[in-house]
């Protein structure tokens, strides 16, 4: 007996990735499956994303676990499409008992000042509003049900930024909120709602070559450079870019119920990442910034501090004193 035995899950973003890691895992827990996947590229994307046959091979996965499963080729930006394939799904099961709302995209290589306003709006419409519809498509029969785990694939960018990530980490943050929100919500009907938050994770959305230039910047755009320099992610010895099935396991958790207290919660699974110390990774030790503020080479340290607290003084910027 699995912990989601005679259950039904439905998973956006199915076709590859995470989002088959969620469906197998499911499967192997005994849930049977609604897979769903856009399937198909999407213009202001610029890396390659699940295909037909991605998603048919998850379908065919499933199966081979002896699970039932609902696989259909939906866009999280259409909610009639939604809508329908969850009506599709009660019809087939009866029920659906838990979401993994995990469809998403990145966005690359541009500063916030620099990103279109097509490539904002399908970040945020994907990232954050598709999560949205999933939740409003499925709440009705969980609400009627008295009954329901909802878990939102949210990120390490949900509390962290990162550089030429502003949609997606705009969208991350949201999904928090929008989270927080639903588990409020809808606690008094029973149901709820939490999030994973997944850190570096072996999967195409950075297994290509926009992802190994983040990874590897200044080495060789191979995956070979960005799985070594992905070993500084982690805090946890001898982890690199995770499996997709260790964020899967966590998901399963807060669909069972050996979670059935558990609410609201953001859960990080990113191999202590969120518990290191920052620093810059990228100083500017040239330019005019960096002459103005470089420090005297010939003075030792603490003569320096001295130094720079009366320059403060004099200049009315001590703030050591009321």
């Amino acid at each position: 007996m699995g912990q989601l035995t005679g259950k039904t899950i439905l998973v956006t973003g199915a076709g590859r990735g995470q989002g088959r890691a969620y469906a197998l895992a499911a499967a192997r827990e005994g849930a049977d499956i609604i897979a769903i996947d856009v399937a198909a590229p999407i213009m202001e994307v610029r890396y390659p994303l699940a295909s037909a046959d991605d998603l048919a091979d998850t379908a065919k996965s499933i199966e081979e676990l002896n699970r039932r499963v609902v696989s259909e080729a939906v866009d999280v930006r259409d909610s009639a499409a939604l809508d329908a394939i969850v009506a599709r799904g009660l019809d087939e099961f009866g029920a659906i008992d838990g979401v993994v709302a995990n469809a998403g995209v990145l966005d690359w290589d541009c500063r916030f000042w620099e990103i279109t306003d097509v490539m904002w709006s399908t970040v945020i419409d994907i990232n954050l509003t598709g999560v949205w519809r999933t939740l409003r498509a499925v709440a009705p029969s969980m609400i009627a049900a008295r009954a329901g785990s909802l878990v939102v694939v949210a990120s390490i960018n949900s509390f962290e930024p990162a550089f030429d990530y502003a949609g997606y980490v705009t969208a991350k943050h949201g999904l928090l909120g929008l989270m927080r929100n639903a588990a409020l919500e809808l606690a008094e009907h029973n149901i709820r709602c939490n999030a994973v938050c997944p850190g570096a994770i072996d999967t195409r959305i950075w297994n290509n070559d926009m992802g190994y230039a983040k990874f590897s910047p200044n080495g060789p755009r191979t995956r070979a450079a960005a799985i070594d320099a992905a070993y500084t992610f982690p805090a946890l010895a001898g982890r690199s870019a995770l499996p997709p099935e260790a964020v899967s396991s966590a998901a399963c958790w807060l669909l069972s119920g050996q979670s059935e207290h558990v609410t609201g919660i953001a859960l990080p699974v990113d191999g202590g990442h969120l518990i290191q110390p920052g620093w810059n990774m990228a100083p500017m030790r040239e330019g005019a910034e960096a002459e103005r503020y470089r420090p005297p080479q010939d003075v030792p340290h603490n003569a320096r501090m001295v130094a720079m607290a009366s320059s403060n003084r004099a200049t009315g910027l001590d703030q050591s004193t009321p």
